[in-house]
């Protein structure tokens, strides 16, 4: 027999080695009288998810009874955190990097909000995870506090509706359909996002009947492609012809790395990464060009600007990224290759393969067979490649710069940040980069070698995610040290982080690169209108002692040069949890201090001359 309350189910479910060995065992074929907030634990459960991050209030206490019960049996775990928007990053890398999924649990109202902010870096790069927030009652009876001040029905499920999925359980028993719902979006193939569910204050203790073992599962995916070989073989036909190839890698491309090589391999293409798909195609190889974009790079850029076939693969070509339509001003054809229906079909002249890239590469690659070797093609973008290495390598090598900020030479920010990446890679590290110039400058310098490398959250670029990232080492299975690279700005929108990090015993690094302003901004603005203005202010900030005010966290002054900041980078690694890495760093005119950029895109006073130039693109 089942027992009939909350506390001995949990008991029992352990005993018997949890819900799948009970079901399997033939236990749960019969309904059980269960409150909501249980039987959607139990949902999770049956799709693999069994962490909570939690940041718990009025509109969430019977969801957090059942929760306490059941991480008292061993069933689940809850984590503790203090905002709302670092508990979603957070969860949004557990499952990016370590691929274990999260549930997000807030209270109804301002915590909600706050933590459907964060999801926007989920939904922008296409991470799975579930997002539950309390809401008002249903009973009408007069202005829930916290809700939405209007008089209106429903209103919280309208706003994660225009995020995302979304449902509201009004009616306990209609949670098989919301979780099957929830699985579709958390768990889609090639366009996972997060599922906001709603749970009313009244409806979470209210009970339903539910056969346990009728739980919808995690779905299984099967890779798609075209059912024929027409398709491929005139995307075959096409590269053949053409005399100048080159292959976009999106992220989506981060799966299928030894395809996309073998791929590039047998076209004769010069590969263009993204910022998140660096380490697709490993550093080393001939047919890296490296980023290409707005902030891409010499040899990047010139691989778009130059090829007359564009392959695009897993990519969504964000406006960055392609220059806002404007980086491929040669390319008289297009090759998609997309699982998503719409995104495949983004440009004209375009020959769509949909499906599953991986798939759909090795299906050209067998076509195209081994490939055309030396090209003049092949041999002006590795010319370009060289000027490229070239180019950083003398950033690197100018020595630290006077600024007026410090005043006194500082490091710049690609110094830095190399120095960081050569560490990471050493001792086999994640490197995490955070928004702003820390981020564009981050994946120009990152030399990786293989996908997981690095992560930068280009899809939103939303400041605070990478040292939030952080706290996904502490809380997955098998955690790794990672190096948080952020810019003061981006630090202090989440410095919660350093209690939190002690919290659940993180081991790794925030890399704090302070400008004293929002550089990207500045330089943008200065690149556009030969001023700066409101990014930068006066206010001394000592990160060093506000970090060492937390207890258990290692504080460090990263000093003024290559030496010092190589020193600090050991000390703090050698540190058994969460380390704190502050270093000034350098803004201003010089050339020297930065890696510029390379292509323009849709912004200021840049809009009226990019708009012009795609009115007379092809594609």
């Amino acid at each position: 027999m089942v027992p009939d309350t909350r506390s001995g189910r949990a008991a029992w479910l352990a005993s018997l080695g949890g819900l799948d060995e009970a079901i399997g065992a033939g236990h749960l074929s019969q309904p059980l009288i269960l409150p909501l907030t249980e039987a959607l634990v139990l949902g999770l459960m049956r799709q693999g998810v069994t962490k909570f991050l939690m940041i718990l209030g009025h509109g969430s206490t019977e969801l957090a009874e059942t929760l306490r019960v059941y991480e008292e049996a061993g069933l689940v775990r809850g984590y503790q955190f203090r905002n709302e928007v670092e508990m979603a990053h957070a969860g949004t890398a557990l499952r990016w990097v370590y691929g274990e999924t999260a549930a997000v649990v807030t209270s109804i109202g301002p915590g909600a909000l706050q933590a459907m902010a964060g999801s926007l870096a989920a939904a922008s790069n296409g991470v799975g995870i579930y997002h539950i927030y309390g809401d008002e009652t249903t009973r009408g009876e007069g202005y829930n506090m916290q809700q939405v001040p209007k008089p209106e029905q429903g209103l919280f499920g309208r706003i994660t509706a225009l995020m995302g999925a979304s449902y509201t359980l009004h009616t306990p028993g209609a949670l098989r359909d919301a979780l099957r719902r929830g699985a579709a979006t958390v768990f889609h193939p090639w366009k996972a996002g997060p599922f906001y569910l709603n749970l009313p204050l009244n409806t979470q203790p209210a009970t339903l009947a539910l056969r346990p073992d009728a739980l919808p599962r995690r779905p299984r995916a099967i890779p798609q492609a075209p059912a024929d070989d027409s398709l491929i073989d005139e995307a075959a036909r096409m590269i053949r012809d053409a005399r100048r190839v080159a292959i976009k890698a999106g992220g989506g491309t981060r799966g299928a790395s030894g395809a996309l090589r073998r791929f590039a391999e047998a076209a004769g293409a010069a590969v263009v990464l993204s910022p998140g798909s660096t380490g697709v195609m490993p550093e080393s190889h001939p047919l890296n060009m490296h980023v290409g974009g707005s902030k891409g790079s010499i040899s990047g850029n010139f691989a778009m600007a130059n090829a007359d076939l564009a392959i695009f693969v897993a990519s969504r070509a964000v406006c960055q990224s392609d220059c806002s339509g404007i980086g491929w001003p040669g390319a008289r054809q297009v090759i998609n290759i997309n699982a998503d229906p719409v995104d495949v079909l983004h440009y004209n002249n375009t020959l769509a393969l949909p499906g599953d890239a991986a798939t759909i590469m090795e299906r050209l690659a067998e076509r195209l067979g081994p490939g055309p070797g030396e090209s003049a093609w092949l041999t002006a973008c590795a010319d370009r490649k060289v000027a490229w290495r070239t180019f950083r390598a003398e950033r690197y090598a100018c020595g630290p710069l006077q600024d007026s900020a410090w005043k006194r030479p500082v490091l710049t920010q690609p110094q830095a940040i190399r120095i960081a990446d050569r560490f990471a890679r050493h001792i086999d590290a994640i490197k995490f980069f955070d928004a702003g110039d820390v981020q564009a400058n981050g994946f120009q310098v990152v030399e990786d070698e293989k996908v997981g490398e690095s992560y930068t959250e280009s899809g939103s670029s939303y400041m605070g995610f990478a040292v939030s990232a952080l706290l996904a080492g502490g809380i997955a299975g098998q955690g790794r040290y990672a190096i948080a690279i952020t810019g003061d700005g981006s630090f202090m929108m989440n410095p919660q982080v350093l209690i939190d990090g002690v919290e659940h015993d993180v081991h790794g690094t925030i890399l704090i690169l302070d400008n004293r302003r929002m550089g990207a901004i500045s330089q943008l603005q200065v690149a556009q209108y030969g001023k700066d203005y409101r990014t930068a202010d006066d206010v001394v900030v000592d990160l060093v002692g506000l970090a060492a005010a937390v207890g258990g966290v290692k504080a460090l002054h990263g000093g003024w040069n290559a030496e010092s900041l190589r020193n600090a980078l050991h000390e703090a690694h050698a540190w058994p949890g969460l380390s704190v890495v502050h270093v000034p760093v350098y803004h201003g005119s010089n050339p020297l201090g930065g890696l510029g950029a390379w292509g323009e895109w849709n912004v200021g006073n840049w809009c009226d001359d990019v708009e012009k130039a795609w009115t007379g693109t092809l594609i």
